[in-house]
């Protein structure tokens, strides 16, 4: 067992931390399931969701990995209070991030297919025609 030196954790620190953590994965999940909506309706869902994380991926994924810097950096304040929610906002953002963002809501979103999509219309249209898919990256040459 770790010990840093505290009695014991602060009584708000359950409620900020699960009120900080979903109000800030929400933010980046509507973002990245946004732009999977667009390529999807043109795409299919696999297709769909391959490419939304591949535009959205980066800008994500960095973009949290500054969050979770700022709040790392309540950390060395000498409040015990900051420096539990620091490093708890700090570690789930990084936890969000790393397994949420890029593994769990792709596969979801996968295993799904269209269902995903319920109650709007896109879940009840069929799946793109595989003559339609064009493939995420292409085979020939680029123009020179």
């Amino acid at each position: 067992m770790v010990r840093i030196g505290f009695p014991g954790i602060g009584p708000g620190l359950p409620h900020l931390s699960f009120l900080f953590l979903v109000a800030l994965g929400v933010d980046y999940n509507i973002f990245l399931m946004a732009r999977v909506r667009e390529e999807a309706e043109r795409y299919g869902t696999r297709e769909g969701m391959l490419r939304g994380l591949a535009v959205t991926g980066g800008v994500i994924t960095s973009a949290r990995l500054v969050l979770a810097g700022t709040f790392a950096v309540l950390g060395v304040l000498p409040l015990v209070a900051l420096t539990e929610i620091g490093f708890v906002v700090a570690f789930g953002v990084l936890l969000d991030t790393l397994i949420v963002r890029t593994v769990l809501v792709p596969a979801r979103a996968i295993d799904l297919g269209r269902r995903v999509w319920w109650p709007g219309a896109l879940s009840r249209q069929g799946q793109v025609p595989i003559t339609e898919h064009q493939p995420l990256v292409s085979a020939t040459k680029p123009a020179q």
